[in-house]
């Protein structure tokens, strides 16, 4: 029951995260998120118990897509 209730809550509250988590589908998505993460490491660092390391993570994993995607000699 937990996960529903975690869900319901994105639910409501996703358009005030919508501009920071998002797919990147152009070079200007790109440059937003790489500036998102910038500030997210700041705040995190390395430490992996910080409250923002998961949105990290996906921030992360998101520019990782992008750039496998479009930047091909990277792969």
């Amino acid at each position: 029951m937990m996960q529903i209730l975690n869900l319901d809550q994105t639910i409501t509250n996703w358009s005030t995260i919508a501009d920071s988590v998002f797919v990147p589908h152009t070079e200007a998505d790109y440059d937003r998120l790489v500036a998102i993460l910038d500030r997210l490491i700041d705040q995190v660092g390395e430490d992996e118990n910080h409250p923002l390391a998961s949105l990290m993570e996906v921030v992360s994993a998101l520019i990782e897509n992008y750039e496998i995607a479009t930047i091909p000699e990277l792969v």
